[in-house]
């Protein structure tokens, strides 16, 4: 079993930014790929980005180019770092870890708020 724990979401300004933190209770981020997801209000969950056991990352288009993927394996965290945030970006962010299609775990999600 691992437990994931998001952390860094909060209220921020139009155009400011956070950086999300997700923490695993396992050393696992050599082997299973973490993914970010986000729920905003009234809406499906959706997939935010991903960053492979190697470090390839991948993005959702309308995040592409403002957030960024990272991990620090010795850490146990993988990050999201969210730049030049829009109202849309609103949402309860969570992290995910995958591993083929039996293993998958979720974090209990962390409040992002970007209004004025």
């Amino acid at each position: 079993q691992v437990q994931l724990v998001e952390s860094g979401g909060g209220l921020v300004q139009p155009g400011g930014s956070l950086r999300l933190s997700c923490v695993a209770s396992r050393s696992i981020l050599h082997i299973y790929t973490m993914d970010w997801y986000r729920q905003p209000p009234g809406k499906q969950r959706e997939m935010v980005g991903a960053i492979s056991p190697g470090g390839t990352t991948n993005y959702r288009d309308a995040v592409q180019g403002r957030f960024a993927i990272s991990k620090d394996n010795d850490k146990n965290t993988v990050y999201l770092q969210m730049d030049k945030l829009k109202p849309e970006d609103t949402a309860v962010y969570y992290c995910r870890a995958r591993l083929g299609e039996r293993y998958e775990y979720w974090g209990q999600g962390t409040q992002v708020t970007v209004s004025s």
